[in-house]
């Protein structure tokens, strides 16, 4: 019934718009800040695998492992992917591009920053973007996404189709 409203309903577009508005807001603020300001993430990353030790660590140590053998060594790919993975996802949240996609990013980020030991506002983020990945296309009826879906219905370049249908209408 819930996922009904949120995948149907007009007025729930119009609460994920405002969902949408306000992670978009969020990622683009952060991503800009790391673009115009100097960002390494190397501090932030040696920090987190100091944290995987002890009784309770904040981080695991799986994931200290991973850190060590892929994100410190090609942290200069990091110092670029993450204030410019930010600043796309929040500039697709905001005017409804990619909804989807952008959604996915956002929280595969926030799960990264919460892996490693960063709590901060991720949780609600995670919270917030779990309803706009559940909405689907109606998270972003309000947006760039519902002209971009409009294009690739007309000309038949949906990824979707139903019974193996050609996209003439035909069955294969």
């Amino acid at each position: 019934m819930i996922v009904q409203f949120l995948r149907e309903n007009k007025i729930a577009s119009y609460f994920l718009l405002l969902a949408r508005w306000y992670l978009g807001i969020e990622w683009l603020k952060a991503g800009w800040e790391k673009i115009t300001s100097p960002f390494d993430a190397t501090g932030y990353l040696m920090g987190a695998v100091k944290s995987a030790t002890g009784a309770h660590p904040a981080v695991q140590g799986w994931w200290a492992e991973f850190l060590k053998a892929l994100a410190i060594p090609h942290v200069g790919f990091f110092n670029f992917l993450i204030p410019w993975g930010e600043l796309l996802v929040g500039i697709g949240l905001i005017v409804g591009g990619l909804t989807t996609i952008a959604a996915l990013m956002g929280i595969v980020m926030n799960f990264a920053y919460m892996f490693s030991g960063t709590t901060s506002t991720n949780p609600q983020m995670v919270l917030v973007t779990i309803f706009i990945l559940v909405a689907g296309a109606n998270a972003a009826r309000i947006g760039l996404d519902y002209w971009i879906n409009k294009f690739l219905v007309k000309h038949h370049w949906t990824f979707f189709r139903h019974k193996n249908q050609h996209p003439k209408g035909q069955h294969l």
